[in-house]
C-alpha cells in the first residue's frame, strides 16, 4: 500500500469505525430486531452447547417461521461459519458480551469492506473516484446501521466485493494467489447468501480479458463457477434433512404480485434509494455516476444490471424488508463516488477547481444528513420494557427453562430472556404440552389476564409479568 494511500484511507477509516459505535452496546431490540436476534440466538446456542456447524439452532421453537413445529429450534439459513467464529472467541474469552462482540465483528467486516470499495473505484476509475466512494459507504447513515447491526449481511457483503476485486486482480495479474482468494470469497459469500450470483455480469464483463489468457487458465473460469457453487448446493441439499428449521421462502420473489407494479417502484427506487440512502441531496450525484460516461464504465454497468435483476426476482423481498438493499450499497457508493468525481471535472470557467468539487460535496454531505434525520435516526430506537422484563426472566428463571414470551412472533423478547420457547402466545395447552414452562410478558393484555386466573404467578410488576405454568392455582 502506497502512503498516499495510506494517507487517503486511514483517516476514512477511522471516521467510519467512529460513526459505527453509536449504539454498539445496544440490545438486538431495534430496527429489524427480529432477524438480528435469530441470529444472534445462534451464537448463543453455540456458546451454551458447543459449536456444531451442520446442526444450527436458536432460541424460537415455534413453527412461525418454517411452518412445522421445530421444538429443536434448528436454524438451517445461512451456513453459520460466522456464528461460529463469533461463539469460538465469546467461549475463549468469557467477560466478552456476546451482543457487542457481534456488532463489533459486523463493523470489521464493514471496514474491509470499505478498503475493497477503496480499491475497486481506483481500480476502475481513479484514486479519487476510490476515496469518495469510501467516503460514502463510512457515511451514508444506511450503510452505516447495517455495518454495526447483528445480521448476515456485512460479512457477506464483505466476500461480495472481495470476490469482485480479487477477480481483477487476477485477471490483470494471472496470479494464482489472487484466483484462490476470489474463488473462497465467492464461496463463502454463497454460503451466506447466494445473491452473489446476480453479480454474474461483473465476473462475465471482467472475464472478457480472459479470452487472451492461457488454456488452462480459462479453464481456471469454468472450475471457478464449478467449485463456486458446490458447497452452496451441498449446504442446501444437508438441510433438506430439517425442514423444521427452514423459514418459508417462496413469498420472496412476488408472493404479493408487487413485480414491476407502481408500488414496486416507489418503495426501491423513491422510498429506499432516493431518500433512505441517499437523502435526496446525493442523489445527482448517483445520477451523475450513471449517467456520465467513464473509464470501464462496463463495469459499473454489470453491477448495475445485476442489481437491477436482483430486485426484480427477489421483489416481495425487497419491498417489504430494506435490509435486503444492502447487497446495492457497495454499488451506490462506487456510483456516488464516481459522481463526485464526475461533477467536480464539468468544465466551468467562472469557477475553481476547489469550488467544483465544494458542490458535490455539499450535495453529498446534506444527503447525510438528512438521511440521519428524517429516515435512519429512528433505527437505533430500542424497546427498553423487553429488555427489562427479558433481564428479569434471566434472573428468575432456571437455565433450562422454556419460555412463551409472546410478540406477535417477534424474536427479540424471546432473545431478551436469554431461554428457548415461543415468540407467541395462543394456544397455551399445546404450548405448555410441548414443554413450554413460564409466561413472561411486558404487557398485561387480555390473555395475561386469563392465565393469570389458572397459573401461579412468579412475579408481577408494572413492567413485566412471569407465570408457572407448571403450578395451576
Amino acid at each position: 500500500m502506497k502512503h498516499k494511500e495510506l494517507f487517503l484511507l486511514v483517516p476514512v477509516l477511522v471516521l467510519a469505525s467512529v460513526l459505527r459505535l453509536k449504539g454498539i452496546t445496544s440490545s438486538p431490540t431495534d430496527w429489524h430486531a427480529f432477524r438480528q436476534a435469530d441470529t444472534a440466538s445462534v451464537t448463543r446456542e453455540y456458546v451454551k452447547h458447543g459449536v456444531d456447524l451442520l446442526r444450527p439452532h436458536y432460541q424460537d421453537l415455534s413453527n412461525i417461521q418454517s411452518g412445522f413445529e421445530n421444538l429443536d429450534g434448528y436454524r438451517m439459513v445461512e451456513f453459520p461459519i460466522v456464528n461460529a467464529g463469533i461463539a469460538l472467541l465469546l467461549k475463549a474469552f468469557p467477560i466478552f458480551d456476546l451482543v457487542m462482540t457481534s456488532r463489533v465483528t459486523s463493523i470489521l467486516f464493514s471496514l474491509g469492506t470499505l478498503i475493497g470499495i477503496f480499491y475497486l473505484g481506483k481500480a476502475w476509475s481513479n484514486r479519487r473516484v476510490g476515496f469518495f466512494s469510501a467516503l460514502a459507504f463510512a457515511m451514508l447513515p444506511y450503510a452505516i446501521f447495517y455495518s454495526r447491526a447483528i445480521l448476515p449481511e456485512s460479512p457477506f457483503i464483505f466476500f461480495v466485493v472481495w470476490s469482485i476485486l480479487a477477480f481483477q486482480l487476477w485477471i490483470e495479474q494471472k496470479k494464482w494467489p489472487w484466483f484462490i482468494f476470489s474463488l473462497s470469497c465467492f464461496m463463502l459469500a454463497m454460503l451466506l447468501k447466494p445473491f452473489i450470483v446476480f453479480l454474474a455480469p461483473v465476473y462475465a464483463v471482467l472475464s472478457i480479458r480472459a479470452f487472451q489468457l492461457k488454456i488452462w487458465q480459462k479453464w481456471q473460469l469454468v472450475a471457478f463457477v464449478l467449485i463456486g457453487i458446490l458447497p452452496f448446493l451441498l449446504w442446501r441439499r444437508w438441510i433438506l434433512q430439517f425442514p423444521s428449521g427452514i423459514p418459508v421462502n417462496d413469498w420472496l420473489f412476488n408472493s404479493d404480485g408487487i413485480r414491476f407494479r407502481p408500488a414496486w417502484f416507489r418503495w426501491l427506487f423513491l422510498e429506499r434509494l432516493t431518500k433512505l440512502m441517499l437523502g435526496w441531496f446525493a442523489l445527482p450525484l448517483f445520477v451523475a455516476g450513471v449517467a456520465i460516461k467513464s473509464k470501464n464504465w462496463l463495469n459499473y454497468a454489470a453491477w448495475g444490471v445485476g442489481s437491477l435483476v436482483y430486485l426484480s426476482v427477489i421483489a416481495t423481498g425487497n419491498v417489504r424488508h430494506d435490509y435486503y438493499q444492502v447487497f446495492l450499497v457497495p454499488i451506490v457508493c462506487l456510483l456516488v463516488g464516481l459522481g463526485i468525481d464526475n461533477v467536480s471535472k464539468i468544465k466551468v470557467s467562472s469557477l475553481s477547481s476547489e469550488a467544483k468539487l465544494a458542490i458535490p460535496l455539499a450535495l453529498f454531505f446534506a444527503g447525510v444528513f438528512t438521511a440521519n434525520i428524517f429516515y435512519v435516526r429512528g433505527y437505533y430506537r430500542t424497546r427498553p420494557d423487553w429488555e427489562v422484563a427479558g433481564q428479569a426472566a434471566d434472573a428468575l428463571l432456571p437455565q433450562d427453562a422454556k419460555v412463551i414470551a409472546p410478540a406477535f412472533g417477534d424474536t427479540a423478547f424471546l432473545f431478551q430472556t436469554n431461554r428457548i420457547g415461543w415468540p407467541i402466545g395462543f394456544y397455551i395447552d399445546q404450548k405448555i404440552a410441548n414443554g413450554a414452562q413460564f409466561y413472561v410478558t411486558s404487557a398485561y393484555d387480555d390473555e395475561a389476564r386469563e392465565l393469570e386466573l389458572k397459573y401461579k404467578t412468579v412475579i408481577k410488576t408494572s413492567d413485566y409479568f412471569i407465570l408457572n405454568l407448571q403450578t395451576p392455582k
